[in-house]
């Protein structure tokens, strides 16, 4: 059930509209970005009990001593635990909460808790970023139904979203830098706590993200991003590769994939890379398409945009991230550490997505939780083809700010049948996100992928 939806007058309307073609948005309206609205269209007040302060910014300057390359330092190390939820008051405070994350502390009600902290609205991305936002709004459209969009490049597409699709469109393309290279892993715990970790190396080049990109060239080329990732452990893993090109019209041409076999050693096209496909090496815990929280085409859901909600979700997860923890510190039988967690009260943009009448889909409905500072998914609630609650999903933020991003340090995806979780995302052993590289198109092509999973 949804939680007392705190909806404006204005998310009212927004939400009974389903014409794509009214998309763009007037100057006037457009005129409220870096106004009363943030520049990515977040309300640039706080709240009426001051509970969510204003947006001032978010982080814009870099914390002593920090130099690119380096785990991030907490910006605000003196906050202190306000109070903390637990099976035991949970209902209090229900209305801030998905059912998703209440089902938590029902499932885990001697273990799982939320330490609540001072909320701060530390998003922020670059100024050209902004501008380029401010020029989306007037200009970006969706086409094929949804399943595209055009007159869009660099920031948010839709800044002041008129209906489920152009928020959910906002998420796949919000900045998370120009390029990225993460090293790390996932681990699937057993319901006992034991747990191998797998390890990828990934490089993701966000042509949508190029500072110098056109709407024009990027729907010339009909690439949104490209997308490398191989298993450099275990042993029996390692050299499996997969490669991703996505698409902007998605109708047009759908998105691309090729996968390496180590035991075949051959390169195949891989067209089921999509949609309820499992996502590599999760244990069936998380598809294709809830890698990010959600990614690739939406085109089997009906979206509605329901309004906004304020919910406690995990931000500003400093601790989490820090190298001066180790993957056993995280893992933990149930869900992950929760005293290593963050968790604030930010408003967020809900956006339910139900399964279109004749298609197939593991998930029959789908619950976003989309912070309205940065566009990223932080709570995804997962029914099944029976309507019940199976699946939630949490990505725990942070702001990388030598881009700067807000992003999810870890995605945590939690089956609440069979009681285990996937945790993605996992670097503190290893290296953090290097958003310095520059790749080229010839490292994401077929024969690319070959080289790098023989290496």
């Amino acid at each position: 059930m949804m939680k007392k939806l705190v909806i404006t007058s204005s998310a009212i309307a927004l939400a009974l509209s389903v014409s794509f073609a009214q998309a763009k948005v007037s100057e006037d309206e457009a005129a409220k970005l870096g106004d009363s609205l943030t520049p990515l269209g977040a309300e640039k007040a706080g709240n009426a009990d001051g509970s969510i302060p204003a947006w001032t910014g978010g982080i814009t300057t870099l914390p002593a001593g920090y130099k690119p390359g380096d785990f991030h330092p907490n910006p605000y190390p003196d906050d202190k635990v306000l109070f903390t939820i637990t099976a035991q008051n949970y209902k209090e405070y229900a209305q801030f909460l998905s059912a998703g994350q209440t089902k938590m502390f029902e499932t885990y009600p001697d273990t799982y808790k939320m330490p609540i902290y001072q909320s701060r609205r530390s998003a922020s991305n670059p100024g050209f970023v902004y501008d380029a936002t401010v020029a989306n709004a007037t200009r970006a459209e969706l086409i094929q139904g949804g399943n595209g969009i055009k007159n869009a490049a660099i920031g948010v597409p839709f800044p002041i979203p008129q209906n489920g699709v152009e928020a959910i469109w906002n998420h796949i393309l919000r900045y998370r830098g120009e390029a990225i290279q993460r090293n790390g892993g996932q681990a699937a715990p057993t319901a006992s706590g034991d747990y191998n970790v797998i390890d990828f190396d990934e490089v993701l080049m966000v042509k949508y993200s190029n500072r110098d990109a056109t709407p024009e060239a990027l729907l010339e080329e009909n690439i949104l991003m490209k997308f490398k990732q191989s298993i450099t452990s275990p042993a029996r893993l390692a050299g499996t590769a997969l490669l991703v090109h996505e698409t902007m019209d998605q109708v047009r041409e759908p998105r691309q994939a090729w996968t390496y076999n180590t035991g075949q050693r051959r390169v195949r096209r891989a067209p089921n890379i999509a949609y309820d496909a499992p996502g590599t090496a999760s244990d069936g815990l998380r598809t294709t398409d809830d890698f990010d929280m959600f990614n690739g085409a939406p085109d089997r859901y009906n979206w509605t945009l329901k309004g906004k909600q304020e919910l406690y979700i995990a931000y500003n997860n400093y601790a989490l991230h820090s190298d001066n923890v180790k993957y056993a510190d995280i893992l933990q039988p149930g869900h992950i550490n929760p005293d290593l967690t963050r968790f604030e009260k930010h408003r967020v943009w809900v956006v339910e997505a139900n399964l279109k009448e004749g298609l197939r889909h593991v998930y029959q409905k789908r619950v976003f939780f989309i912070d309205e500072d940065s566009w990223q998914i932080q709570v995804a609630d997962m029914y099944d083809n029976r309507g019940d609650l199976y699946k939630v999903a949490l990505a725990y933020g942070i702001n990388y700010y030598e881009v700067p991003t807000q992003w999810s340090t870890l995605d945590v995806y939690h089956d609440l049948n069979s009681r285990r979780y996937l945790a993605l995302g996992l670097d503190n052993e290893d290296k953090v996100y290097d958003f310095s590289i520059k790749p080229t198109d010839k490292e994401f092509t077929a024969q690319a992928l070959r080289r790098e999973g023989i290496r």
